[in-house]
């Protein structure tokens, strides 16, 4: 069992090539789940109902309006539309929100990952996940496109989980043999900007030590990666989506950056 992240930065362009990349792995007998991001639609959506885009540690501030949107654009926009562009290429998939049972279940979340305290509205942390309708989709021959939407434990109302950390909860899981994340750099950089101090492989040990040093939209991708680790997956590996043949390689076991247990 895969578990692929493929994060709204990389959908634009990469879309045939992505589908090409599921067929192949689907040939080779590995079963694959999605879970997506959104962030570039989300942002649209959000400018045209002139609501302003605030990110606090890496992580969208989520109001009750925000949510409404959030939830609308994951859903039934670009969730749809991937397994649209699946089902182009042959693959069968359906479309499913992470509320829906529900899959994902969160409190909301009230710290970074730095460990400072932080009010970011219906912002969620997965706490159990329940695999049933991902493993009877799968089953069934179809892809599962998981939407991170959470219900949270205490009311049962939305909340927005960012989507690394979905694919996390749902890779560990799944005992999956590997979490794929695919975003808009090349990898893990250990001395962020420098493009020369990418890590080609970490064990998650070393990542954990050094943790600290990562900010912003890699923060997360970082907690994600221990995360996933953490909960049962084999390995983690984070490549640049927007670079055509990243994900085949990435299949083949190249590439970007791995994290092993």
């Amino acid at each position: 069992m895969i578990v692929v992240k493929f994060g709204g930065h990389v959908m634009r362009d990469q879309n045939r090539n992505f589908a090409k990349a599921i067929t192949a792995a689907l040939a080779s007998g590995e079963s694959v789940v999605v879970v997506h991001g959104g962030g570039p639609q989300i942002d649209a959506a959000l400018t045209l109902a002139g609501i302003d885009s605030t990110f606090i540690g890496g992580f969208r501030y989520t109001s009750p309006a925000t949510f409404e949107i959030v939830e609308r654009v994951l859903v039934e926009q670009v969730g749809s539309a991937i397994a649209q562009v699946l089902s182009a290429g042959g693959i069968a998939a359906q479309a499913i929100s992470g509320r829906t049972l529900p899959t994902l279940i969160a409190t909301r979340k009230t710290t970074l990952v730095d460990g400072s305290t932080a009010d970011l509205g219906q912002v969620g942390n997965v706490v159990a996940v329940d695999t049933s309708h991902i493993t009877s989709l799968v089953a069934a021959g179809v892809v599962p496109v998981v939407a991170p939407i959470a219900a949270d434990s205490a009311s049962g109302n939305g909340l927005n989980v960012n989507a690394d950390l979905a694919a996390a909860a749902i890779a560990g899981a799944l005992d999956a043999s590997a979490l794929i994340i695919m975003t808009d750099v090349a990898g893990i950089y250990r001395n962020w900007p420098d493009t020369q101090s990418l890590i080609s492989t970490i064990s998650c040990a070393e990542l954990a030590s050094i943790q600290s040093s990562f900010t912003s939209g890699m923060a997360p991708k970082v907690q994600a990666t221990l995360d996933a680790i953490a909960a049962g997956a084999k390995a983690v590996r984070i490549i640049d989506g927007r670079d055509p043949h990243s994900f085949a390689n990435a299949l083949s076991g190249h590439g970007g950056t791995l994290v092993s247990a």
